[in-house]
């Protein structure tokens, strides 16, 4: 079985408060224990005072330090990272209005490439975990619904898609220090914490370029 980590940095407004850039970003690991240890193991290394407000580790409110170590740690392991950003500036204005869809085209867009990246066999069964977010009950069941349909009509082994918050999947947490990485590089021009991750990125490209 292929285990895939999906998550997504930046947001789809179109305010001059919003990001400029949206991106979704996988990992393909064989054995999920191993991004579980990983996160495990750089927590041990927080001090304790500041365990008790960091129930899961995430990049954006993590120090250098920590992100770093998170980073190096995961450039070690037999990864795979997919990911594909959104240019929002070229974004039509109908779509602008559209958000849902915009990001259920997005997240199908970055799995297509992953099939065409042919690293899952098609035939073998693929386990497929998103970051739940704080979306609407309707809406996940949209997305999970209109992915599913999508990915079974590309494979011949089995799919299975389940959407599970970041505290609990230590796995979602190791892809969201990939993903802030390779979001830094777009939206602030800084290539420092992508660069210890590049290695690992088999698929990298604009969606409207």
């Amino acid at each position: 079985m292929a285990y895939i980590f999906l998550d997504e940095s930046g947001d789809l407004g179109f305010g001059k408060k919003s990001s400029k850039w949206f991106l979704f970003t996988l990992v393909v690991v064989d054995n999920p224990r191993k991004l579980e240890r990983l996160i495990k193991k750089v927590r041990k290394t927080i001090r304790k005072k500041y365990k008790h407000v960091l129930s899961e580790l995430h990049a954006y409110h993590a120090d250098d330090v920590t992100r770093i170590r998170v980073l190096k740690a995961i450039a070690k392991l037999d990864i795979a990272v997919v990911t594909t950003i959104l240019n929002k500036q070229k974004v039509y204005v109908d779509l602008q209005n559209q958000k849902n869809y915009l990001y259920n085209y997005t997240a199908n867009i970055i799995l297509d490439r992953l099939m065409n990246a042919t690293l899952v066999d098609g035939a073998k069964e693929m386990y497929l975990v998103v970051d739940r977010k704080d979306t609407k009950k309707n809406l996940r069941q949209n997305f999970i619904s209109y992915i599913s349909e999508a990915m079974n009509k590309r494979k011949r082994g089995g799919f299975k898609m389940t959407l599970a918050a970041s505290h609990d999947e230590k796995g979602l947490q190791a892809v969201d220090f990939i993903s802030w990485a390779i979001f830094r590089k777009y939206e602030k021009g800084d290539c420092e914490f992508y660069e210890i991750i590049k290695s690992k990125i088999v698929d990298e490209r604009l969606l409207f370029p």
